[in-house]
């Protein structure tokens, strides 16, 4: 029997949600960092096998942010639970109790969805009964469909998890053909490919300020030629990105290039400029042009 179905994985920030679907997919589409607000939009990777097709939605950190940016995505989030076949509700192996933590369970009261308790990251930690502790609260404030520890860097139990997704689920059809591994086009992914980056190599100030869009994308026959507009709100950021005789945008767009290479298997000429647009976080017109929806 073939089985399919979609699976949302939330979570604050940084607690592994993107990790996890490059580890399930074995291969990089999700960017990482120990940044917040690293995903902002809802990202489905789709996964494959003999008997069944998962479709996995990577969503935003759930947080309470002030600006409509971060309103956009943490409500994006919370709208894939109503419209999915089961919920990953992913927390960290190592925090205590988080009082955020047990407001978004509150969010999930009455949501008729199941939902899996993951607990990420065992390998980081070694005080079990401090987790069977914590475990316990979030056990009694919320009714789990089970409970797993997986470490999505490592892989552990990521094999054991998927198992009994696939159990959860019901018959259904292919719902994407073989061969498609996300819901976005390639320039989707690209353009995160360099906001990544953007992302690991800059100050503290910059990265929430940072949009990146592809303003050409021509594949020609032996190479294909990308130039990227990365956007940020001053003119101290715009500084901070090119860096001393550009420098720094030299460092992004060598790296970005690399995961390119690697995620299209063909070679990238790649041309990155920088632009100011002042508070484009709570302007709605570069909000939707960015392609951000409010989900409410």
């Amino acid at each position: 029997m073939f089985k399919s179905g979609f699976v949302t994985i939330i979570g604050e920030p940084n607690v592994g949600k993107s990790t996890f679907l490059n580890q399930v997919l074995n291969q990089k589409i999700a960017i990482t960092s120990n940044k917040p607000q690293t995903t902002r939009n809802v990202f489905s990777g789709i996964y494959n096998d003999d008997d069944s097709q998962i479709i996995f939605m990577d969503t935003p950190g759930i947080h309470t942010g002030k600006t409509k940016l971060s309103h956009y995505i943490s409500s994006a989030a919370l709208a894939t639970v109503k419209t999915v076949d089961l919920v990953l509700y992913m927390i960290n192996a190592y925090d205590d109790v988080k009082v955020d933590n047990l407001e978004i369970l509150k969010q999930l009261k009455g949501v008729k969805t199941p939902v899996f308790l993951i607990i990420n990251k065992l390998d980081t930690i070694s005080d079990y009964e401090r987790l069977e502790e914590a475990i316990n609260v979030y056990k009694n404030a919320f009714n789990f469909k089970g409970v797993f520890g997986i470490s999505a860097l490592q892989g552990d139990n990521v094999d054991l998890l998927i198992k009994d997704i696939k159990e959860e689920l019901e018959a259904g059809p292919k719902y994407y053909p073989d061969g498609e591994i996300s819901d976005r086009p390639e320039t989707f992914i690209i353009q995160e490919f360099i906001r990544e980056k953007v992302l690991e190599y800059t100050h503290q100030e910059v990265p929430h300020s940072v949009m990146v869009y592809l303003e050409k994308y021509e594949q020609r026959e032996k190479i294909t030629h990308i130039h990227a507009a990365i956007v940020v709100e001053r003119k101290s950021q715009k500084g901070i990105i090119i860096g001393k005789g550009g420098s720094m945008l030299k460092r992004i767009g060598s790296s970005a290039r690399n995961d390119i290479q690697d995620f299209l298997k063909r070679k990238v000429y790649l041309e990155l400029f920088c632009k100011v647009e002042e508070d484009w976080r709570n302007r709605e017109f570069y909000l939707k042009n960015y392609g951000f929806k409010d989900s409410q």
